[in-house]
This record gives structure tokens, C-alpha cells and sequence, in this order.
């Protein structure tokens, strides 16, 4: 009895490939497959694709991007590509966004030639140091491994570019590195990555895919496995539509596994879907300037505070909100230091102001905070829940459009709150900010959003009654 075994789907989802009738793809397959490994059939489309020649020797795809689901395989492909370049004399650099991803890159490819019977000190020179680990073929190419920063590779020449997880390639970046191959007689560069999270910092992946599916750029070539929309998680044949190694690398099982709570997540990771974010501001300049006066209105009662801490671990912001008269309620932000600063200037600004509550939001810090705050006599502080986060930055969108909060337009506020864009919370609906240039910290905002909730949300105190 022959037994079937289901595997992922082999063709892109959605590609643009240009045509070709020479590639050198079956050359670069042998030599990987000297290794004991096997290329997919999925592997060898996209590898005779990067690898495609037209009538000049020229790269037909001068820039090629693939996007698939995590654990696949993809990085396999950029193994192949980049041992046919020592095998042809090319200066290779291969860039990732993690130290980690770039070694794993480096011991991905040593492998493969150790286990093709290429010895080190004999066929090839390896370079092991964290972060600058380089392959040099004895009478062949050699292949620079780096993490990405706003100047890494300048000064330096290649003829194959590599971004190792795209999705976190930012423009500066890219300012840096796109000219270390102009002086190449036929330079390519590769785009590797899974589909953008709502907190991926890169633009560069997610414009390069809309320009080749739209056909506006040229020698550009392009593929993804993909959903078209927010699926269901537990659709397996969307598993298999998604993931083409499902069956012969990645199991069922094991996909089933990371079915969890956050659909989204899911639909990311594992189903390759693309969601569209504005690349306007979720907040105008006309929208922040209606809400502005030149003078500080009336206000009553007592202060509110929000304390945000940085999701990379580097500030924390403190901003404040007090109701006014009208029943507004006035924002204005304190200051955003670096964590080496230490919590004194909180604690400082918290003993010496009148507040009512303090919020502080941000895993890497609010225990230690609060802490802090008990050792200095303050009032314990809310450390809110997923869902309250959720509730704050919808209570602040309504506030902004009923037009509810008034500031004095300072300007660190000004530049963060109008350069932003909603990212997704939780599998309800719930949202959050990001910010859309690098250099601005979106703590700047949150603290602002933790203190005009805990203002809207706090009930007047009640007045002391007085018997006789």
C-alpha cells in the first residue's frame, strides 16, 4: 500500500519573475547538494530565478526578495546562492539584523562546505569572531558576515549584497549599504525575510514588494508564500498553501503547536500575510495642532502620571495629565531619560508634585519602579493589563477627535505624535502606536496616553463630611 504524504505547496503564492532562458541555478544546487543536503523544489525555483543570466552574462534580477513563513528553509536558498559565489570569485557580504542570525548564517554555510569535503586551513580560511566572521575559498570568493547599523560597509566594495531578515531594513541602513556594490561589474542583492510584525522597524522590505508586484521597478524579481487576508489559524489547508516545506521539514504537529491566542501573530508568522499599515501618520499635524492653546487653561484637581519604559530597554518617559474646567483634559510631557540615569529624577518629580495616581507601563522596569516608589512613601502605582492598555489608546483616539485634550505643543510631543502608526494588540480589534522614524521614541506618547487615562478614568475624590 503506497502511502501519500501531503507537502506544502511548491509554487509562490504571488511572484514576479522576469524571463530568462539561462540560469546558472543547477550549478549552484550540486555544489550545495555535496553537502548530503537536498534542495526543495521550491528552493530550486527560487535559486534558478536569483540566478538567471540574460544574453550580456548579466544578473537578469539585479535585486530579488522571497518572503516565507519562518523555518522553511529560506536561508538554505542564501546558502546555495552564496557558495556558487566563492566557487566564482565574488565579495560577498551578508548583513542580518541580529548578531545571532548573522553567525547562524556564517556556521550555516561553514557547514556546508566542511560536509562537502572542503577543509579549513586546506580549501578555506574562516574568520570566527562575534559579529565579523568571514569565509574566504582559497582561490575563490569570500563571504563578510555583519550586523546591520546606519554605517556598516562603507568604504567597502562587494558584488553580492545579502539582507538577512529584510523586514527589519530601515532606510538608513540601506543608505549605508546600497553603495558598497556600485563599484561591482554585475552586482546583486538579496532580500530574505518573513512578512513585517506590527513593531518591525524596516520599510525598505515591505516598498520593495509593492513596487515588484505593481511591475514599477525593473530588474527586480520577486515571490512569496502568503494569505491575501486574516485567516483562520487552524485552516490546514492554508498551512500547506503558506508553507512549502510543510511535509518535508516542518510537521502538523508542530505548526499545530503554535496555534495560540494571538491570531495575528499567527497569520505573520506562519501563514505569510502581509498587513497593509498607512504610511500617513495615524495622528495629522492639523489633527495635534487643532487641540493646541497658547496659554495654560484652568485646571482643577490634582495630577495624573504615566510612566512608559522603551521596548528596547533604553528610556523611560514621563508625561502628566490634569482635568480643566471645561472638562478637557491637559497633556504635557515631563522628560524621556536613558534607564543609566537611574528612577531619582521620578521619584524626585513624583514626591514633589501633587499627584493623584501614577501609572507606569513596560515589563523591562515597572516592578523595579514600583519598588522604588514604596521605598520612597509613595502611593502604590496601577500597572495595567493588556486589556487596559488596549482601553487607554482607544479613550485617547476618541478623546483627540472630540477634540476633549488641549497641550501647548511641545515640540519632542509634536514630532513623535504626528510621525506614528497604529499597530495591533491582542486578537480583539485593540491597538497600539508605533513610531514611523527610528530616532523618535514612542514611549514619548504612551506615557502621554497612560496619563490622560488614568485622568479621564479617576472619579473625583469625595469630600470630607464633618459631624458635630
Amino acid at each position: 500500500m503506497t502511502v501519500t504524504v501531503r507537502i506544502g505547496e511548491q509554487t509562490p503564492t504571488r511572484s514576479l519573475i522576469l524571463p530568462y532562458n539561462k540560469s546558472l541555478g543547477s550549478e549552484a544546487i550540486e555544489l550545495y547538494e555535496k553537502s548530503g543536503r537536498t534542495a526543495f523544489d521550491w528552493q530550486r525555483f527560487i535559486v534558478d530565478a536569483i540566478l538567471a543570466k540574460n544574453e550580456q552574462g548579466l544578473w537578469v534580477h539585479m535585486n530579488f526578495g522571497y518572503s516565507v513563513p519562518r523555518q522553511n528553509g529560506k536561508n538554505e536558498i542564501v546558502a546555495m546562492r552564496e557558495r556558487l559565489g566563492l566557487d566564482k570569485g565574488e565579495r560577498i557580504l551578508h548583513t542580518a539584523h541580529r548578531t545571532t542570525t548573522s553567525a547562524a548564517a556564517f556556521n550555516r554555510l561553514l557547514a556546508v562546505l566542511e560536509e562537502s569535503g572542503l577543509e579549513d586551513g586546506e580549501d578555506f580560511h574562516k574568520i570566527k569572531a562575534t559579529g565579523r566572521e568571514s569565509i574566504e575559498l582559497f582561490g575563490g570568493g569570500r563571504v563578510d558576515f555583519r550586523t546591520r547599523t546606519s554605517t556598516g560597509g562603507l568604504g567597502e566594495s562587494f558584488d553580492l549584497l545579502v539582507i538577512d531578515e529584510a523586514q527589519e531594513y530601515t532606510d538608513d541602513q540601506r543608505s549605508a549599504l546600497m553603495y558598497t556594490i556600485a563599484a561591482s561589474p554585475n552586482p546583486q542583492t538579496i532580500y530574505t525575510g518573513t512578512p513585517p510584525t506590527p513593531i518591525s522597524s524596516g520599510t525598505v522590505f515591505t516598498r520593495m514588494r509593492d513596487n515588484a508586484l505593481q511591475g514599477s521597478v525593473e530588474e527586480t524579481g520577486w515571490a512569496e508564500w502568503s494569505v491575501d487576508k486574516q485567516s483562520d489559524v487552524r485552516d490546514k489547508d492554508l498551512w500547506y498553501q503558506a508553507n512549502p516545506s510543510l511535509g518535508l521539514r516542518v510537521s502538523e504537529r508542530n505548526i499545530q503547536a503554535e496555534v495560540g491566542d494571538d491570531d495575528i501573530d499567527f497569520n505573520i508568522q506562519r501563514l505569510g500575510l502581509w498587513i497593509q499599515y498607512n504610511q500617513k501618520s495615524a495622528i495629522s499635524e492639523n489633527e495635534w495642532k487643532d487641540l493646541h492653546v497658547d496659554t495654560l487653561p484652568w485646571l482643577t484637581g490634582k495630577i495624573f502620571a504615566g510612566i512608559k519604559y522603551g521596548y528596547d530597554g533604553t528610556n523611560v518617559a514621563l508625561s502628566i495629565a490634569v482635568k480643566t474646567v471645561d472638562d478637557k483634559v491637559f497633556v504635557e510631557t515631563i522628560d524621556c531619560q536613558s534607564l543609566r540615569n537611574g528612577h531619582a529624577w521620578i521619584i524626585h518629580f513624583l514626591k514633589n508634585a501633587d499627584v493623584q495616581e501614577v501609572v507606569i507601563d513596560g515589563a523591562n522596569g515597572q516592578n523595579i519602579l514600583a519598588e522604588a516608589m514604596k521605598q520612597a512613601g509613595l502611593k502604590k502605582p496601577i500597572l495595567p493589563t493588556v486589556k487596559e492598555i488596549i482601553v487607554s489608546n482607544s479613550m485617547f483616539e476618541q478623546a483627540l477627535f472630540q477634540q476633549m485634550i488641549t497641550h501647548k505643543s511641545q515640540p519632542s510631543l509634536f514630532q513623535v505624535v504626528t510621525n506614528c502608526d497604529k499597530r495591533n494588540i491582542g486578537t480583539q480589534g485593540g491597538f497600539g502606536y508605533r513610531s514611523q522614524i527610528e530616532e523618535n521614541d514612542i514611549a514619548l506618547m504612551e506615557s502621554m496616553i497612560l496619563a490622560h487615562w488614568a485622568c479621564s478614568e479617576a472619579k473625583p475624590p469625595k469630600k470630607q463630611k464633618i459631624r458635630y
